[in-house]
Parts: C-alpha cells; sequence; structure tokens
C-alpha cells in the first residue's frame, strides 16, 4: 500500500484499502477555525450532541482575522471562544497562537500517522511529518467534533520523485511552485502526493511543510512526506502523545510517478492569476510592486525569517513599497526576537505584524488597493485574494520576496547579492 492507503487502513480497522474504497476513519485532531467555527458549533448543536467525543482531540484558534477587525469578526471569535471554554478543548488565545497550520506542529499536537482534519482547506500542511490531515467543510467538521469519526473516499496515490541538489536560494516553496506550474492546479484533485528523491531528503522541515500545505493549489487530497530522522528530531522533542509512523511499502502502486530534475533550478514566480501561471525569477521581467508580505502558514518559520534576516540586514526596503513580515506562530515571533532578526527587519524599514493569515485572505494588515500588486509568500493569487480584484498577486519563496522589497520590483536574490 502507499502511505496514504496505509493510515487510512489503520484508522478503519481494516487490513487493507484500495483506491476508490469508501471508508469511516476515527480522527486523531478536528481543527475549527474563527471564520469556520461557528458554522461548526451551530451543526453540531443542531443534531443534539451535548458534549464533543473528546475534548483533547479537538482544537479551535482564531487566525484570520486576528486581532479582531470589526464587530462581525469579534462575535465569530467570541462564539467559538466562549463554546471551546464551555467544552473544555484545546484552544489557543491571542498571544500564544498564530497560525494553526505551524501552531499544531510546534505544539505537538498533530504527529505523524495521524488522521487530522480541519476547516480550512491548508490542513494538509501536516502532511509534512507523515500525517493524513487534509481540509473539510464545517459540516464535516460538526459531525468529526461529534462521533470522533470521519468518511473518505480513499485516493490514489501520485509519487513525485525530485533528483539533485538544490541551488542556493531555492527551497520547498519554488519546488512546489515549479510542481504545480508543471503538472498544473488540477493536476492531483482528490489524489494523495508522496513526495520523494535526494532533494527531498535533504530539505528542511519548513520546506517540507510549505510543500505539504500547497498541494491542495494542485487539487491534492493530502500531500504527505515519509518520516525520517529530521522529522523525528522536530517530533519527538515536542510529542504530547505516543505516535505511529508509517511508509509506502516498495511494490505500492501508484497511479503516476513524475520525476523532477532539480540540480539546477531557479527560484521561482507564479504570476496572477493562478499558483499555476509559475515562470524562473529571471523570466518574469521587471514588474514593480507596491506590496510585499513575508510569512504565513507556508512560509512563517524561523528558517523562513533568517533567510529574510540574510537579505534585509544592512539594506533598506524600497521607499515606494510596503514589506509587512508575518510569522506563523506567537513563538517563532519569540525565537525570532531572540535572535535579533525583528531588530533587522523593522531597521530595513519593514513593519513586522501580528501572526496570523492577516492579508493573505484580504482580510486586514495589508489589504491591496484597485491596481496594486504585492508578491507575497502565501498560499493563493486569485482574484481579489488578497483586496481589490484589479489588484494583483504574485507568489515566491522568502528570498525573491526579501530581495524584491529591496529593489522595488520583483527580482531575485542573485541580484541583491551581486551587488554586496
Amino acid at each position: 500500500m502507499t502511505l496514504a492507503e496505509k493510515i487510512l487502513a489503520a484508522h478503519c480497522g481494516r487490513e487493507k484499502v484500495a483506491p476508490g474504497d469508501l471508508v469511516n476513519v476515527r480522527v486523531d485532531l478536528v481543527l475549527a477555525i474563527d471564520v469556520a467555527a461557528p458554522l461548526a458549533i451551530k451543526e453540531f448543536l443542531r443534531i443534539g450532541r451535548k458534549e464533543v467525543f473528546d475534548p483533547r482531540k479537538v482544537v479551535m484558534l482564531a487566525q484570520v482575522f486576528t486581532p479582531s477587525r470589526d464587530i462581525d469578526s469579534a462575535e465569530q471569535a467570541k462564539s467559538m471562544r466562549e463554546f471551546a471554554w464551555e467544552q473544555k478543548l484545546i484552544y489557543f488565545e491571542m498571544g500564544r497562537a498564530g497560525i494553526s497550520h505551524v501552531v499544531l506542529p510546534q505544539q505537538g499536537l498533530v504527529l505523524p500517522g495521524d488522521i487530522f482534519i480541519g476547516a480550512d482547506s491548508h490542513t494538509c500542511q501536516a502532511g509534512a511529518l507523515g500525517a493524513f490531515a487534509t481540509g473539510m467543510g464545517s459540516t464535516d467538521i460538526a459531525a468529526a467534533m461529534a462521533t470522533g469519526e470521519t468518511w473518505m473516499r480513499v485516493p490514489s496515490t501520485i509519487k513525485l520523485v525530485y533528483h539533485g541538489k538544490l541551488p542556493q536560494w531555492v527551497g520547498g516553496k519554488d519546488l512546489i511552485l515549479h510542481t504545480i506550474g508543471e503538472i498544473g492546479v488540477d493536476g492531483a484533485v482528490y489524489r494523495a502526493i508522496e513526495f520523494h528523491g535526494e532533494a527531498i531528503t535533504e530539505l528542511p522541515m519548513e520546506g517540507r511543510f510549505a510543500m505539504a500545505n500547497q498541494s491542495v493549489e494542485a487539487g491534492a487530497k493530502v500531500g504527505l512526506f515519509q518520516v525520517d530522522d529530521k522529522t523525528l528530531d522536530f517530533v519527538n522533542s515536542r510529542a504530547k502523545r505516543n505516535f505511529t509512523t508509517y511508509s509506502s511499502d516498495p511494490d505500492a502502486e501508484y497511479e503516476r510517478v513524475v520525476e523532477f530534475d532539480v540540480s539546477s533550478l531557479e527560484p521561482q514566480v507564479a504570476l496572477p492569476h493562478l499558483p499555476s501561471n509559475v515562470r524562473p525569477v529571471s523570466r518574469v521581467g521587471k514588474i514593480e510592486i507596491d506590496q510585499v508580505a513575508i510569512g504565513f502558514c507556508t512560509n512563517g518559520w524561523l528558517g523562513d525569517l533568517q533567510i529574510v534576516a540574510e537579505i534585509l540586514k544592512g539594506r533598506q526596503v524600497h521607499p515606494k513599497v510596503r514589506c509587512i513580515i508575518i510569522p506563523g506562530s506567537q513563538q517563532v515571533y519569540l525565537e525570532a526576537a531572540q535572535k535579533g532578526l525583528i531588530e533587522i527587519f523593522a531597521a530595513s524599514g519593514a513593519l513586522v505584524s501580528v501572526p496570523g493569515c492577516g492579508p493573505c485572505t484580504g482580510g486586514h494588515m495589508g489589504v491591496l488597493a484597485a491596481g496594486e500588486r504585492c508578491i507575497s509568500t502565501s498560499t493563493r493569487n486569485f482574484v481579489g485574494r488578497m483586496g481589490h480584484k484589479s489588484s494583483e498577486v504574485y507568489l515566491a519563496g522568502p528570498a525573491v520576496a526579501a530581495s524584491s522589497a529591496i529593489l522595488g520590483r520583483i527580482a531575485g536574490p542573485a541580484e541583491i547579492m551581486s551587488k554586496s
């Protein structure tokens, strides 16, 4: 069996499952966030349940409109907060939270071998840990909160193999953008993706999280990494409970295998208005920008911010550019402060903001006006994603985003470093 099939089989009590099977599986963790929790709570109460199946396995936090941007978002957060307190759920308040896709792995709440479902499409980020993690709608989340189970159709699996050693400044974000550019936004619809190859073995955890996160931008149900020493180094010091690791069998059957040679890959940029509209940074052209947004769930880890600091240190953000840096969690914010990164950002003219989704969804803390352009390390660049429908969003990794902030146009780090 593939990795996805093994995890699903273990959670439905079968020795073997195959693509297309319909299964009921027990869940190890359920997530609801501020924009989705109120509907999930309403449906949970409507079906007549008084208590969730296990308060130690249900997590709620505010991440999209945090701190609340208006009365409506404050009311949403309030209803979620009160339900979480009443049910004695795992709840993270502002000052201890951030973005769930960073907070939950950091806190050791999602672990290898888990089935983890969340009312957020980028829940699949935890696939970097070898967990079957996927997003669902609020009504499915309500049912899982009540029963501790959910149903799935077992997905077929696409195996992606990355050969070669990654060049400097090329990371997980570049790999996944390149992949989406090759297979398309519908290239893995309701499939599981498995990431393999020597380039993946060498990839740090923050790069793996970025790739698992954006698997959904190719339509995938889940993006999975095999558990290795890097995974265990990350997990073992954080795990709050025991876990089981799984790996795909050598004779596992894949729907298809796609191979990449990434030894000469450049930093990648996705142009408006699809994550698949990808070019190497050298072929983007001189596109002036108004805003740079760095961080979020995809690239808001400490390792990502260290790359940004390396480029911004001793340099200034372009006077016509707003540069917003958003750590993925309060813990990342604290670590960045302790290592002096926040001082580097502030001295360069960048603004460090509250851990959360902020402008990624066009919510607040950096919404774009008509005709403005932003290069962002966030997840999506759809029409109107970060603000006005005539604004433009370009996706890239932290090195390109930081370099663009300095030059006031989309540019790669090689151009910055050559002027040092």
